[in-house]
Order: structure tokens, then sequence, then C-alpha cells
């Protein structure tokens, strides 16, 4: 059962709707929040002993600030979100908001195994201070996640939401693909704004770009990897865990794009997609630690079982920045 503070609090978002404005369902042209842009998904630092270390967070996120992001996801896969206590999840939420430039935006990771859950959490880091929830599909019974029960689980979650509601699909963590049928229904939702595709598939997100063309839906890339793709058939920015290092770097190529500037582009994107491919599937989030460290940030520890690079693997990871020539 939703308590009775969360049902009022969702009652009471419900109440402002179309009325509320870039930090709430739409502007009073009555269009969706635009997500355009770049952002960095950031990590949580972890202390020697694996507790949430939050000055190290509001330290990244200052210098992190610095840059021309749109704004910055919290609690999504790179923020190693399945290991924090919900209790951590919603300081971790409060901590950013208070350490991030006003005019960014939040997105915040709410997604839980059940739906109640979810919505629960929605709301709860809503009133912490983010301006839109990035929902992550259920997956441990991914058997029996057909389109019905995942269109079921959102509009749920959309309906009770006092702020946006952006899909995600991330395949290589949660073994299971929002179905595009599944996302073209969920698009005409009106607390729907868009979705994070993290599959690598551009045909898939071209073919979602082009079913949604008729709604106010926005598609953001998954990856530095196969952003120049994806604004090529029509993603509008993308969550990019490579930004969390080379920030600027990923922020050059969404100008190149968007100015037409398509051999420069490429030749950037090039040059990205092997420190990208390390800090992700490769060597993951101790990878994208590990380089945070030689970039200026602090990355330090992953919270177990996630463990440290081996002395090869860090090699192979200096080496793909270092070929490159951003080490």
């Amino acid at each position: 059962m939703l308590g009775p503070q969360v049902w009022s609090s969702a009652r009471q978002g419900l109440s402002r709707g179309l009325s509320r404005n870039a930090r709430g369902w739409a502007s009073g042209q009555g269009r969706k929040v635009d997500i355009a842009g770049i952002y960095p998904p950031v990590t949580t630092p972890f202390t020697a002993t694996a507790e949430v270390d939050y000055g190290k967070l509001e330290e990244n996120l200052h210098k992190l600030g610095t840059l021309p992001f749109r704004g910055f996801v919290v609690q999504g896969s790179t923020g190693e979100f399945p290991f924090l206590t919900s209790s951590e999840r919603l300081e971790v939420v409060s901590r950013a908001r208070q350490a991030m430039p006003k005019d960014k935006l939040l997105l915040a990771g709410s997604g839980c195994e059940s739906t109640q859950a979810t919505v629960e959490m929605t709301v709860s880091m809503a009133q912490v201070g983010a301006d839109a929830a990035m929902v992550v599909t259920p997956c441990f019974y991914r058997g029996r996640m057909s389109s019905a029960a995942l269109i079921h689980h959102y509009t749920k979650v959309a309906d009770l939401s006092p702020i946006p509601v952006v899909l995600y699909s991330v395949p290589a963590n949660t073994g299971l693909d929002l179905p595009v049928d599944a996302v073209v229904t969920l698009s005409q939702h009106p607390n729907i704004v868009g979705m994070k595709d993290s599959g690598g598939d551009v045909t898939r997100i071209g073919l979602i770009v082009h079913k949604t063309r008729r709604q106010d839906f926005q598609v953001l890339a998954g990856s530095a990897g196969f952003l120049l793709a994806s604004y090529a058939v029509g993603a509008v920015g993308g969550v990019c865990g490579l930004a969390n290092v080379l920030g600027a770097q990923v922020c050059q190529l969404e100008r190149l794009c968007l100015t037409g500037q398509w051999e420069d582009a490429q030749n950037l994107q090039h040059r990205l997609i092997e420190p990208n491919t390390s800090v992700t599937r490769r060597f993951g989030i101790p990878g994208l630690k590990k380089a945070m460290d030689w970039l200026g940030y602090y990355g330090g520890p992953c919270r177990a079982p996630l463990g440290e690079l081996s002395p090869s693997e860090e090699e192979a990871l200096r080496a793909d920045f270092t070929s490159n020539g951003w080490l």
C-alpha cells in the first residue's frame, strides 16, 4: 500500500498538471519538458570504508557544472544505484540538487522492481529536488515483462509522478529491451517526455524516433560510442558515462552534430569510441572511476561486489585513452 503522505504528494502533483513549468509536466503552451542535450550520469563516490562520500560527490558536481551540459543524471546505472539503500538514494539526489547549478536539469533514476516501490521512490525524489525521473525497466521477472506489463507499469508511474518521466532501456544490465511497440504507446502519455536507449542499436533508435514523430517525445542516446549516429537518425542528446571524464569533448561532438560539421564530428567520434568502450562495456564503472582519478575528478572505489581493476586491466584502460590523445 502507498502511504498517505505518498498519495497526498502524488495528488498534489497531479492537480498542478499541465500548469507546471520546466520543472513539471509541460510549459504554458502545453508542450512537454525539453530534455535535449548532454548529461553525464554521475558516479556515486565512496570512502575507503564503503560509505557514500557526499563531499566528493559535491566536488565532482562543482567541476562538471562548469561544462555546457543540459543537466545531470543521478542514480543511473553508473551511480551504482542497486547497491544503495533507499535513504542513500534520496540523500544523493538531495545533495546533487544543492551542488548543481540551478539552471541545469536533474534527472533522477527512480526505478525499482515493483510498480508500487517505483511510484514511492519517484514521488520522494521529486520532493528532494529531482526535475524528472528516469525509470529503468523492471527485470527480475523478465520472462513476464511483456509489452502489456511494461505499459501498465510505466503508465501507473507516470500517472502518479509529480515530475516528468523518462523511459530507460539498458539491456546490457537488465537483459531486457523496452519493446518498440511499448515505447510508441507510452510516448502518448502526457507525463512521459522521452527515453534513454542504451542498447546501441541505431536502427532501433531511428525507428523509435520515426514511430513517435507525431508525439512530443525525445530520444537520448545512452552512450558516447554511438552519439553521432544517434544524432543522425533523430536523437536529441545523450546520457554518456564518458562525459564524466571527457565532458568537454562529448559536448563538442554535440555541437558539431547540431551545426552539421559532420566530417569533424566523425573524426572526434572515432577518437571517443575506444575510451568509451573501456569505461562502459569493457571495464565498466571501475574503469570509469579509474579514468576519473586520472583526469581531475574523484573516482575512488566502487561498492562491493564491484572490485578494482587488475594491473593488466588498468594498463589496457590507459592505453585506450593514451592512443587517442586523451592522456
